[in-house]
């Protein structure tokens, strides 16, 4: 992926309208003639549509395309670079809305979110992202990690379709084990992004106790949580193995216990 910022040469923008209300009222005052279509429409998520990303037309709008590499930040999403047909872009993206997780686990994927997209791209190889991109020649979007967010360092993203010869992709893609254990790095440093906005705390140390609480087995968030909150009150405590037997909340328990008695 690229960090340089991109020239204007999408055709379209996938918008995560969600994250952008303010974006929307433009569009529908501004910008009604560009075409525009709700992923989720004509899906079984079309009950709940417009909580979905929108497909923005931007070839003949200059204006528009420009508000969207000038302002990345509200104008969030998607660029895409794509000559084929809309209804076959429309397709492909359709079908990259759910995914299979192991055996017995389908899930709506939001790859359209720049923040999902920095890390599951990342997690694939050439014939991946073949298979993933499949009409699209040309992606880009404002993002990076939550780190990089953390430290005010996000930037322009960019990926080229390989364009190999792949079996197209599958309704319910199985997500590889490195894009499985991507997504998942991605929502544990959101919530450590998230812990450090609230407390205004310093999120490499917050995400240093994530690290540490992962180790000693607090994979729930509940107990995750219970985890970050005691050892932001003992940020100096030594980490003693707890007994063996012991549940995840019963280890916690035990440090709680421990470093109340060691307390000065």
């Amino acid at each position: 992926m690229s960090g340089r910022s991109p020239e204007p040469l999408a055709q379209w923008l996938l918008l995560d309208a969600p994250l952008a209300p303010q974006v929307q009222a433009t569009l529908r005052q501004g910008f009604a003639h560009q075409h525009q279509v709700w992923l989720f429409e004509a899906t079984e998520f079309q009950p709940v549509r417009e909580q979905g990303p929108l497909l923005v037309a931007l070839a003949g709008s200059p204006a528009l395309t420009a508000l969207c590499h000038s302002d990345p930040q509200t104008w969030r999403g998607l660029l895409i670079g794509c000559e084929a047909p809309v209804e076959r872009l429309l397709a492909h993206l359709r079908c990259m809305l759910t995914v299979s997780v192991g055996l017995h686990h389908r899930a709506l994927f939001g790859f359209y979110n720049t923040q999902t997209a920095s890390y599951f791209f990342d997690a694939c190889d050439a014939a991946q992202l073949s298979c993933w991109l499949g009409p699209i020649h040309r992606l880009r979007w404002y993002g990076g990690s939550w780190a990089d967010r953390a430290l005010g360092s996000l930037g322009w993203q960019q990926l080229r379709n390989p364009g190999l010869a792949v079996t197209p992709l599958a309704v319910d893609q199985s997500l590889t084990a490195l894009q499985q254990k991507r997504l998942r790095t991605c929502l544990l440093e959101q919530h450590a992004w998230r812990w450090s906005r609230a407390l205004n705390a310093d999120y490499a140390a917050l995400w240093r106790h994530v690290q540490e609480g992962l180790g000693l087995g607090f994979s729930e968030r509940a107990v995750l949580d219970g985890w970050l909150w005691l050892r932001l009150q003992h940020p100096r405590a030594p980490l003693v193995p707890p007994p063996a037997g012991l549940t995840p909340q019963q280890r916690l328990d035990h440090l709680h216990r421990l470093w109340q008695r060691d307390a000065p």
